[in-house]
């Protein structure tokens, strides 16, 4: 467990949000940050793994066309997986990790070419990341960049302009 995690939970957990997860390249490792924290049954939803192809379009609806226009180490994947996840589970947020951990290049993609989707109420964004390291590196560089991209976004939710 980071500061990171306890932050989300308890930015979640101050504005009544829940958030859930949709990982390709981090394998479950997003899903470890969010649950590490005691108390996350209050936050944290669920989440899915869905490291095949197929899976991303059955679980997760990606349409087959996103698919085949970007491919699955796109902004476009990483958006549909984060709307797909939110829908599967209700959740306020869904956050998605898709990418090349590496060591070998994807869809003619390098390793450390990653993309962080995230949906929610008015909100569907995406974070591209260029990471460099090892495979595990580069895993774990994508969980903190989305646990930073989930925070960023409720801090400027609970401070609005005006």
């Amino acid at each position: 467990m980071t500061d990171l995690d306890t932050r989300v939970h308890l930015l979640l957990r101050a504005s009544g949000h829940t958030i859930a997860s949709a990982e390709s390249l981090t394998g479950g490792r997003l899903a470890v940050h969010f649950t590490d924290v005691p108390g996350a049954s209050e936050t944290y939803l669920g989440g899915v793994v869905t490291y095949a192809t197929e899976v991303k379009s059955s679980i997760l609806d990606v349409p087959g066309e996103v698919i085949d226009e970007h491919g699955v180490v796109s902004a476009e994947c990483a958006k549909a997986m984060a709307t797909g996840v939110r829908a599967l589970t209700g959740a306020s947020f869904g956050v998605s990790t898709t990418g090349v951990a590496g060591p070998t290049e994807q869809e003619g993609k390098a390793p450390g070419t990653v993309y962080v989707g995230i949906s929610g109420p008015g909100l569907l964004e995406v974070v591209e990341l260029d990471l460099e390291g090892e495979r595990e590196q580069i895993q774990e560089q994508t969980c903190a960049q989305a646990l930073e991209a989930v925070a960023a976004i409720l801090v400027e939710e609970e401070t609005p302009l005006g």
